[in-house]
């Protein structure tokens, strides 16, 4: 017997029992969609961290408001604008390691242009901005010095805005939008960086202070609401990160064993931690989803018993016809595979069909990894090979005398 006909015997004593059959494979089907679905998951979310990680930039340090004390309470983290336009200067002047830094505020407002609106981030902020974060320009220019300095009426689009307010083929450099009744002309717009990022226009601080955010009760004239500072290099992260905190321990006059009233953090570095939690979790689901695949192998091994019980003169028949005791180990070892690859391949479908509905309704982000079906598919055939050898080897045991025997 060959492999081929052994496959097309199986397929054929399948279709006598066909609930049966869909039964036995039922754990197979869980198990390898249960797979596939935690691995897609888990892959989206990683894949988003990896985007955000590349979005902030390399060798990038957020020093964000702290806790501060009013009356000797002490205040929730980031209840007032501790940071300042002048402790980015002072780590620009002070701190060699540091290559570019930018202080920014930001609120929500609509922009508008011509019949066309959109309500996204405004971010006040100075040229380092982009180059902390290594923002390229698709289009136009960044913020002049005179700009900055003076509140120019001047806006750089992210992507998504520009998408939003201009029709495909119009140049929105030298363009007017507005911004809560302010008339800015567009000078630049950003390369994309990701969805989350992009939905922003930025203005000059300056700008920002004047005109839109300068009014909120916690913003005075110099304040920010964080700073990121670029490390020139990966092995001076910590060394930079160590000077900055005692620049603003001294700047700030912060007490000897009183809480800072500013964070520095290492955005890139907290996300990889992350990363390598949301990886373990999805291992240890794919671990718990493979029980199922356990649980489905023992059902296959079960049925498989009986099937060779019931066909027990089938199998007397066959030996005394010339076959021979790896024909009837192949016969029932396709059918334990032929089960294993159907509800595999049923388990995949389910599985997609399952991650696409959950992204959907869950909005988050799934990545169909081909290494992970084909490792879901290539499990469920171990299964077959492991737990239908032993129903195929006691059929090939039997002899044929007493099988030809049974009623």
């Amino acid at each position: 017997m060959t492999m081929l006909q052994g496959f097309q015997i199986a397929l054929h004593a399948l279709r006598l029992n066909p609930l049966r059959s869909f039964l036995t494979m039922l754990g197979i089907v869980i198990g390898v969609a249960s797979i596939v679905t935690v691995f897609a998951i888990g892959s989206g979310a990683q894949l988003r961290l990896q985007e955000q990680i590349r979005s902030i930039g390399a060798n990038v340090l957020m020093i964000t408001p702290g806790a501060v004390y009013q009356g000797g309470v002490r205040l929730k983290d980031g209840s007032k604008l501790t940071m300042t336009e002048s402790d980015v200067q002072a780590i620009l002047e002070q701190i060699p390691e540091i290559q570019a830094a930018a202080g920014s505020i930001a609120g929500t407002a609509q922009v508008i242009h011509e019949s066309k609106n959109w309500n996204t981030t405004i971010n006040g902020t100075t040229t380092g901005h982009f180059m902390v974060r290594d923002w390229q320009l698709a289009t136009g220019r960044y913020f002049s010095g005179a700009e900055e300095a003076g509140a120019g009426k001047v806006v750089i689009l992210g992507s998504t805005v520009a998408r939003e307010l201009f029709a495909p083929g119009d140049d929105p450099i030298g363009a007017q939008i507005r911004i809560m009744k302010v008339p800015l002309e567009v000078v630049g717009v950003l390369d994309r960086k990701g969805p989350a990022q992009d939905d922003v226009a930025f203005v000059p601080l300056s700008t920002a202070k004047l005109r839109f955010l300068g009014s909120a009760s916690n913003i005075n004239r110099d304040s920010v609401a964080y700073i990121i500072a670029k490390v020139a290099a990966d092995g001076q992260m910590a060394g930079a990160r160590t000077e900055i905190e005692n620049l603003l321990r001294q700047r700030h006059r912060v007490p000897a064993g009183q809480d800072d009233d500013f964070k520095v953090q290492d955005p890139a570095a907290a996300m990889e931690a992350q990363q390598g939690a949301i990886r373990t979790v999805a291992l240890l689901l794919v671990a718990i989803a493979s029980v199922s695949l356990l649980v489905g192998g023992i059902s296959i091994m079960n049925v498989m018993i009986v099937s060779v019980t019931e066909r027990t003169r089938e199998i007397g028949i066959r030996r005394a016809l010339g076959g021979r005791m790896r024909d009837i180990r192949l016969q029932f070892l396709c059918e334990a595979l032929v089960l294993c690859l159907l509800g595999g391949a049923i388990g995949v479908a389910g599985g997609i069909t399952l991650s696409m509905t959950v992204a959907r309704m869950a909005g988050w982000i799934t990545s169909i990894d081909g290494e992970a079906i084909g490792l879901a598919l290539v499990f469920s055939i171990a299964t077959g090979l492991i737990f239908g050898f032993y129903p195929a080897h006691k059929a090939s045991r039997l002899s044929p005398i007493d099988a030809l025997k049974t009623e």
